[in-house]
């Protein structure tokens, strides 16, 4: 999961929380869009009276435990009106990094993470079982195959997204997540009774439900029992609040809600791409989607290297490709602009400007374009050109970019 950290005062908020015949209805699916179901299984049935004993408080007496299409959720009991504190859940049933045990903790290296350190608070509660304080929440957590975030697609499915961003950031989490397991594993084979059959996969596992569900708090992170049971709703102004103050993390409610309708809150602003990694969904319609975009220098421009140049000296963004002055192959972010006035981030201006010198067809042009910036702020190609047809013609190219990113994607995912 993406963590995000509210730093107004002493609050903070986050979390950092589809096989190949499902693939594409899953893609266009939404929690937001559920239909709520009673849970009557036990779990379901003990779960608040359990939490709420631990913490010696109430949690929430408007809200009841159910299950959607989407799996377990959070449901009205009566009605809400926006603006009621609708949960609480104190800090001190609330699992961090601090819980790993202190004799395992005093074989951990200063550089093992919290996301880390997390994951092995899982697996030896797992391990426990019933013998476990925090059975009933470590319980209701998603079993191994229970989750669709693309760490876990086969390649198969990967191959559908090749073409994008999310191909090769699933690859490199996959990687990490070794790394950080590798690094663990010589202090984990000190606790065969807890750890001897524990395989990557299950590290996987434990690792995934943590960046799925943990919150960024001042321990570095919290998983948050009850709280993570909401589903997200990416138009939601509700999220988890924590106070240090009171100790204790609360959600308010952004809305009326009915008896029985499913109670949402916003994870984050993130793109579908983010929630497609970390969670394994996307919305059908979202208004902080947004789009990778790579641009590079073709071979055979005969102003190759002049451009190579402008482009390495100017504050354009560091590429990624590793070449160094040898290519240029940058990837820019296109939001939405949902502004009716226009505003917005859109289409980057660094974005624009990269586009106005790959438009060039002459010295002259890039000559031009040097001497602007030296008589403005500096950067290049950041002013609209005043040949308006060498304009139009930077944007036509911009627009051939996209239009061949989507023929791409098609492609990628008929084959």
């Amino acid at each position: 999961m993406r963590i995000g950290i509210h730093t107004t005062g002493a609050w903070f908020q986050g979390p950092h929380f589809l096989h190949s015949s499902h693939l594409r209805f899953k893609l266009q699916s939404s929690v937001s869009y559920s239909k709520v179901i009673p849970c009557l299984q036990d779990e379901c049935k003990d779960f608040l009276p359990w939490l709420r004993r631990k913490s010696g408080t109430e949690i929430s007496s408007i809200l009841s435990i159910g299950s959607s299409v989407y799996g377990r959720s959070l449901f009205a009991s009566e009605f809400i009106q926006a603006g009621d504190c609708i949960l609480k859940v104190p800090f001190n049933v609330q699992i961090t990094p601090d819980n790993v045990l202190p004799e395992i903790n005093s074989f951990l290296g200063k550089d093992i993470g919290n996301t880390a350190r997390l994951s092995i608070v899982i697996l030896v509660e797992k391990k426990m079982g019933q013998d476990s304080e925090w059975a009933p929440y470590i319980n209701s957590l998603p079993r191994v195959g229970e989750m669709h975030s693309t760490i876990f697609w086969t390649k198969d499915d990967l191959e559908m997204v090749k073409k994008s961003a999310v191909y090769q950031e699933t690859i490199n989490q996959q990687a990490q997540i070794e790394k950080e397991y590798l690094s663990v594993r010589p202090a984990l084979d000190h606790f065969p009774e807890f750890f001897e059959d524990i395989t990557l996969k299950d590290f996987m596992h434990a690792h995934a439900i943590v960046g799925s569900r943990a919150w960024g708090s001042s321990k570095g992170l919290s998983l948050v029992p009850f709280a993570d049971f909401l589903n997200h709703d990416g138009v939601s102004e509700a999220l988890l609040l924590s106070d240090e103050d009171k100790q204790t993390s609360e959600v308010i409610a952004d809305r009326d809600y009915a008896p029985g309708e499913e109670v949402l809150i916003r994870y984050g602003k993130f793109p579908n791409a983010t929630l497609l990694m970390d969670f394994g969904f996307t919305l059908p319609y979202n208004i902080y989607d947004q789009v990778q975009i790579c641009v590079s220098v073709p071979q055979g421009d005969p102003l190759h290297l002049m451009k190579l140049e402008l482009l390495h000296k100017y504050c354009m963004p560091t590429p990624t490709d590793g070449h160094g002055l040898n290519s240029f192959n940058c990837s820019f972010t296109i939001k939405e602009v949902r502004s009716a006035k226009g505003k917005g981030r859109g289409i980057p201006q660094s974005l624009r400007a990269c586009a106005r010198i790959l438009s060039a067809t002459s010295i002259q042009e890039l000559k031009e374009l040097v001497t602007e910036a030296a008589q403005n702020d500096g950067r290049l190609a950041r002013r609209p050109l005043k040949n308006r047809s060498r304009e139009i013609e930077a944007h036509k190219l911009l627009l051939l970019q996209v239009f061949n990113l989507i023929q791409e994607y098609g492609a990628s995912i008929e084959s």
